[in-house]
C-alpha cells in the first residue's frame, strides 16, 4: 500500500513496525459542542482507513482521544454554570449519537487527556531536565528553537513559521514561538497539583501522552485534518522525539477541508453545519457516502445537491442488495462465482491501495453492482448469487456503507393476498390477478412479475 506522507510530500509504501500489525493515532474532538461536518471527514476517512487494515489481515491498534480540558470547555461551563466535566460528559455523549449514526466504529481506546495527567507531567519533566523546556511564572514552555527539525513537517523553516504565526508574546516566554506545556492555574479554573505549581496541560502534549501511553514512542500512522499540521502536529512531533529520541510516527496522513456552497465554511458566513443539522434533514448514512465518495486528501464541497445524489446513489446500492437476497431465495441450486467478483475485489484493492483512494474503489463497486444486476437477470444460479452478496457485504462494508439494512416482514394478510394474486395468475384468471394487485397498491405493495417469482416493495 503507498500512502502519501505529509512528511516526506510523496507516496512512501507502508511498511509497519511489527508486520502483521498498525499502530495509528488519529487527534479526537475537542469536548465542548456537537460536531460540525467538518469533524466527521477525519471521522469517516480514517474509520475507512482502519477497516481497510483490518480486512486485509492486520491487527490494528486504533487510539483516538477526547480532549476534555481546554479554555473552550471552561468557557462552555462557566457560561452555562457548570462544571468542566459535566460539558466534557454531555457532549462525548452526543459525539457517540452521531458516531454511531455516521457507523463510526469505536477505537480499540479513546483515551481522555484528564485521565493522563500523570503521563503529561513525566513528558514536560523529561523535556525540562534535557532542556528542551522551561519553567517560567507557574507556566511551562517548549524551545521550538532547540528542535533542530522543527518545521518538518510543515515544510517550513522556522523563520517561516515565526512570521506567519499568531504569537502570544509575553515577557515570561524566553522566545516567542515557544508554546505552552502547562498553564499554571487561574483562578475559578479546573487544576492539577505538578512540580510547577498547580495548572493544567496544554493542548499539544496530551496527544504526545495518549500516543505515546496507548501506542509507544513511535507509532505507525499519526492522522488527522490538514489544519492540524501548523502548530498541533508539529508541536506534537517536537515534543515526542525531543523526549524520547526517536521518531514519533512513520507516515502523516492528513485529510482535505470542507466548503459549503463553494465557500469555506465558516461561523460568520453562517454556512456552518453540525452532523446533527444534516442528519435531521437527510440521515446519516448519506452525510458518510459524502464523505468518503472522494479522495481524502482532496477538498470537496457540500451542498444540499450534493446530499441528495448521496442519497440516490445509496439507494442503488441497497436495491441491487434487496435485489441479491430476493434472487437467492429463488434461484436453483447449483453454479459458481462469475469471474466479476474476483475483478470487483482486486479493482477496489488496487484502488485503496493507492492512497487510500475511496472514489476509484466506489467505482469498482458499482462496476459490481451493474454485473450483478445483469447476472440476476439471466438467471445466475444460487452458489453465484450468494458469491456475489458475500463480495458486495465485504467492500461495502470496508467503506462503512450500506449499513441499515432491515428485513422487512409482510403482514399475513398483505402475504395471503400475494399468494392469492399468484394462484390466479398460475390458473390464467388475469381479472381476479389484477384487482388484486390494485388493492396491494392502494395498500402501499406494489408487486413486480421477475423471472424469480413476485418481488414487492413499498411505496
Amino acid at each position: 500500500m503507498k500512502i502519501f506522507n505529509t512528511l516526506t510530500r510523496q507516496k512512501d509504501e507502508f511498511v509497519p513496525i511489527n508486520e502483521g500489525e498498525v499502530k495509528i493515532y488519529a487527534c479526537g474532538p475537542t469536548v465542548y459542542n456537537y460536531i460540525h461536518i467538518g469533524n466527521a471527514r477525519p471521522l469517516c476517512v480514517f474509520d475507512v482507513l482502519r477497516r481497510y487494515f483490518e480486512w486485509r489481515g492486520y491487527k490494528v491498534n486504533f487510539v483516538q482521544n477526547f480532549t476534555d480540558i481546554d479554555d473552550k470547555l471552561i468557557n462552555k461551563a462557566n457560561a452555562e454554570g457548570i462544571t468542566v466535566p459535566e460539558v466534557a460528559e454531555r457532549f462525548i455523549g452526543e459525539f457517540w449519537t452521531d458516531a454511531k449514526g455516521l457507523n463510526v466504529r469505536e477505537a480499540t481506546v479513546h483515551p481522555r487527556a484528564t485521565d493522563n495527567i500523570a503521563e503529561i507531567q513525566g513528558i514536560i519533566s523529561a523535556l525540562i531536565e534535557k532542556g528542551y523546556a522551561y519553567e517560567s511564572n507557574g507556566d511551562v514552555y517548549y524551545r521550538a528553537k532547540k528542535f533542530e527539525q522543527y518545521g518538518k513537517l510543515s515544510h517550513q523553516p522556522l523563520e517561516d513559521l515565526e512570521a506567519g504565526a499568531r504569537i502570544n508574546v509575553t515577557e515570561i516566554k524566553e522566545d516567542p514561538m515557544d508554546f505552552c506545556l502547562w498553564k499554571g492555574a487561574k483562578p475559578g479554573e479546573p487544576f492539577w497539583e505538578s512540580p510547577w505549581g498547580k495548572g493544567r496541560p496544554g493542548w499539544h502534549i496530551e496527544c504526545s501522552a495518549m500516543a505515546c501511553r496507548y501506542l509507544g514512542t513511535t507509532i505507525d500512522i499519526h492522522c488527522g485534518g490538514l489544519d492540524l499540521i501548523f502548530p498541533h502536529h508539529e508541536n506534537e512531533i517536537a515534543q515526542s522525539e525531543a523526549a524520547h529520541g526517536c521518531d514519533f510516527a512513520h507516515y502523516w496522513m492528513h485529510n482535505g477541508f470542507i466548503n459549503v456552497d463553494n465557500h469555506k465554511m465558516s461561523k460568520s458566513l453562517n454556512n456552518f453545519f453540525t452532523v446533527r443539522d444534516v442528519a435531521e434533514k437527510y440521515g446519516y448514512e448519506p452525510i458518510r457516502y459524502f464523505l468518503v465518495s472522494s479522495q481524502y486528501r482532496s477538498p470537496i464541497n457540500y451542498s444540499v445537491d450534493i446530499i441528495e445524489q448521496a442519497k440516490n446513489s445509496l439507494e442503488r446500492l441497497y436495491t441491487c442488495r434487496d435485489n441479491l437476497d430476493f434472487a437467492i431465495k429463488n434461484a436453483a441450486d447449483g453454479g459458481e462465482a462469475p469471474a466479476f467478483v474476483e475483478t470487483a475485489k482486486n479493482d477496489f484493492i488496487t484502488a485503496m491501495e493507492d492512497d487510500l483512494n475511496t472514489a476509484d474503489a466506489l467505482a469498482a463497486i458499482f462496476t459490481l453492482v451493474r454485473e450483478i444486476n445483469t447476472a440476476i437477470a439471466n438467471g445466475l444460479e444460487k452458489n453465484g448469487l450468494l458469491a456475489c452478496a458475500d463480495m458486495f457485504d465485504q467492500l461495502t462494508g470496508v467503506l462503512g456503507l450500506v449499513y441499515n439494512r432491515k428485513e422487512e416482514v409482510l403482514d399475513s394478510d398483505i402475504q395471503a393476498l400475494i399468494d392469492a394474486r399468484s394462484e390466479a395468475r398460475k390458473n390464467r384468471d388475469f381479472k381476479t390477478a389484477d384487482e388484486i394487485r390494485d388493492k396491494l397498491k392502494e395498500m402501499g405493495i406494489v408487486l413486480e412479475d421477475t423471472p424469480q417469482g413476485v418481488k414487492w416493495s413499498r411505496v
